[in-house]
């Protein structure tokens, strides 16, 4: 069953699907009245078959970062129509982007013509990772997952932290659309972080039950994150002192004994090099 989103009229009935690629990928379908935008099209066959199952006419791709399963597609899909809109990051070197954007403007898509797309910059994943909010939706490709964030391949924890900070000041009922299916392997991360938190634990009861149905787990929301991905908690005293034990048993042995972080970031830094790690 596809979302919708909420707000004005102009979005009211936009309908949201997401479309399976590769072993865990979701590229997100908007679309209305016949008409199709994509976001992070990795592999265009998934895509033609969504539009010609639904007889939709795709109208625009736009692409949160430049890494080949989010991008592989744009090609293809964009061969076999002239002058397709391609929107994406400014600062990455994306093939076939012809409307580059940065942080702070606004574009508008055939779908919701008279909704402004927000841009915001969320680099950390990569250099120039954008988001893009639409009324009650934000579209995050691989900064923010359900329960998690991404690696940190280009950019700084430093960076990576103030993203999802940007990401976590949202509206609590805003939803997350994110890029790809990890939720329940980061909520076993989460829960070895935060063994005592509840919400967690019901996340993980509602997921398991959503895979088991072929459903998928998305979309979260920003007041879900909030309340259960540890990446977004670092200043909760019990992920600051799971963060700090993991560190010093890891060190143990080899003459290092971390001290207490510094400040949030550095919280963040702890979790993000622990997750690398978690099996």
């Amino acid at each position: 069953m596809a979302d919708t989103i909420t707000g004005n009229r102009d979005t009211a009935d936009l309908a949201i699907d997401p479309i399976p690629a590769f072993t865990d990928n979701y590229i997100w379908a908007l679309h209305r009245g016949g008409h199709a935008v994509v976001v992070d099209p990795g592999d265009a066959a998934p895509v033609e078959a969504f539009l010609a199952a639904r007889d939709l006419v795709l109208d625009a791709i736009v692409l949160t970062h430049h890494h080949g399963d989010h991008v592989g597609g744009v090609a293809a899909l964009a061969a076999t129509r002239p002058g397709l809109p391609v929107y994406g990051p400014g600062i990455e070197a994306i093939p076939g982007v012809n409307h580059a954007l940065h942080d702070g403007e606004r574009f508008t898509l055939s779908v919701a013509p008279d909704t402004p797309v927000r841009v915001l910059a969320v680099p950390g994943h990569t250099r120039g990772h954008l988001a893009y909010r639409i009324e009650d939706a934000i579209f995050c490709g691989d900064t923010l997952f359900a329960a998690g964030c991404g690696r940190l391949f280009e950019g700084t924890a430093a960076q990576m932290h103030a993203s999802l900070q940007r990401l976590s000041a949202l509206p609590a009922a805003t939803r997350v659309f994110c890029a790809h299916e990890y939720t329940l392997a980061n909520l076993r991360f989460a829960l070895a972080v935060e063994p005592g938190n509840a919400v967690i634990r019901e996340r993980i009861a509602d997921a398991e039950a959503r895979r088991a149905r072929g459903q998928p787990t998305l979309p979260s929301t920003i007041g879900l994150e909030r309340a259960s991905n540890p990446f977004l908690r670092v200043r909760e005293g019990a992920v600051i002192a799971s963060a700090v034990e993991h560190a010093r048993e890891t060190q143990r042995g080899e003459n290092f004994a971390p001290s207490a972080p510094s400040n949030d970031e550095a919280v963040f830094a702890l979790l993000r090099e622990w997750k690398n790690r978690f099996r």
